[in-house]
């Protein structure tokens, strides 16, 4: 893959990581400086829901900022975009729909089909 082609993946990673950054910023200034105590067992019920909810969405962000750090990292090693089961290069498509992924359709669509299996 081309330098121009790498650092155009670069920047939609460092933006996608920038953004969820932001939010689990959010979330956390959110949740600490809401204080509402409601009397109602009922709304203290949907309140602490409403929290569990947010906080899986947020631990499923964390891995994928995981997953965006070491597409980074196969950025800067210069194995971005090459499939580590088959070694052949991942199509660009592919890679426009999902950056972070380190198979190519074939090899994915083949994994799946085992997970089925078992």
């Amino acid at each position: 893959m081309n330098t121009e082609k790498l650092e155009y993946f670069r920047g939609i990673l460092q933006e996608e990581k920038r953004m969820l950054l932001e939010e689990a910023g959010r979330t956390v200034s959110e949740m600490t400086s809401d204080n509402t105590n409601f009397p109602d067992p009922t709304d203290r019920a949907t309140q602490e829901s409403d929290r569990t909810f947010e906080l899986r969405i947020r631990d499923r962000e964390r891995k994928l900022i995981n997953k965006i750090q070491e597409a980074l990292a196969r950025i800067d090693a210069g194995t971005f975009g090459v499939c580590e089961v088959c070694e052949e290069e991942i199509s660009e498509a592919r890679l426009k729909a999902r950056p972070v992924t380190t198979l190519c359709i074939d090899c994915k669509m083949e994994q799946e089909k085992k997970e089925k299996l078992r």
